[in-house]
């Protein structure tokens, strides 16, 4: 029994450290490269952004990877929202009116379900709710996605990686067969040494661009650097696919928020693994021509 039972862990070991190199992918970023296009607050061009259907617009045009925002509510509920505050991607203020700042801290689950947070974007997406984390979670599991998961704001949070994990547990995504469709991310770095002390096998990914000097200390904690693209060069590139990540392996570069053709190529040509982008159906035009 016991080493039926040793067989079995390595299996499913061998199996999470082959999905997670297909979430990162091969160092396949640059020209003639395939570079994954990550539809970033899901099809946000299109729908409104962080919502179920922005998810299914990722999936109904053919984009395998979405990116998300996870705050918490007063209550302790984890939801899908990109500020800190609900004034802009919802009628908080006429629903809650005197509740000013309107922060999500300040809500309750309960509160932030009543609100519309479609009708800013398009009249025809009245009455779309801000999703749970989990409800979030399950559409991309219905729709075969991945889920690039960024923790925001976690200063305002304290223990939401603890929690985030729990949850991302619960809902079956830390099981070896989910390892290459979840990357967790923050502008935090110290939010990202918690979630990889919590679960060492997960892939996660620093928002921000390191100094070169500094990359050998992030590599300890994090598979990817994801800068945005102002800070982005070939040389930063091939700096930091020189250094070998926690589990490994060099590490990406998924640069952010890439919206036009140029500046597309640019980015390919730098030697990037990923784009994130809220206009995907360019990117990836752009890129078949390359």
């Amino acid at each position: 029994m016991r080493v039926r039972a040793i067989a079995a862990t390595t299996t499913a070991l061998l199996a999470a450290a082959a999905l997670v190199t297909l979430a990162l992918g091969a160092r396949a970023g640059g020209v003639g490269g395939q570079v994954t296009v990550v539809a970033h607050r899901g099809a946000s061009a299109y729908a409104p952004e962080n919502t179920l259907p922005a998810v299914d617009e990722a999936a109904r045009r053919g984009f395998t990877w979405v990116e998300n925002d996870v705050q918490r509510t007063k209550d302790g509920e984890l939801v899908v929202l990109h500020d800190d505050s609900l004034t802009r991607t919802t009628n908080a203020e006429e629903v809650f009116p005197g509740r000013a700042p309107w922060k999500v801290k300040d809500f309750t689950a309960a509160e932030i379900a009543r609100l519309d947070a479609g009708s800013w974007f398009k009249p025809a997406y009245a009455g779309t709710r801000v999703p749970t984390l989990k409800e979030y979670m399950r559409r991309v599991e219905h729709d075969h996605e991945k889920l690039l998961l960024e923790i925001k704001s976690p200063e305002l949070y304290p223990g939401i990686e603890r929690e985030t994990v729990k949850l991302l547990g619960n809902e079956g995504w830390l099981d070896p067969w989910h390892a290459g469709r979840l990357v967790v991310q923050s502008f935090s770095a110290g939010s990202l040494r918690i979630v990889h002390d919590l679960r060492p096998g997960l892939t996660t990914g620093y928002l921000g661009a390191p100094p070169v000097a500094e990359l050998p200390a992030y590599a300890g904690f994090t598979d990817l650097i994801n800068p945005a693209y102002g800070s982005v060069s070939s040389d930063y590139v091939a700096a930091v696919h020189a250094c070998d990540g926690p589990h490994g392996r060099p590490l990406g570069v998924f640069t952010w928020t890439v919206n036009d053709a140029p500046t597309a190529r640019k980015a390919a040509s730098y030697g990037v693994d990923g784009i994130i982008t809220n206009e995907p159906d360019l990117v990836r035009e752009a890129l078949s021509a390359l």
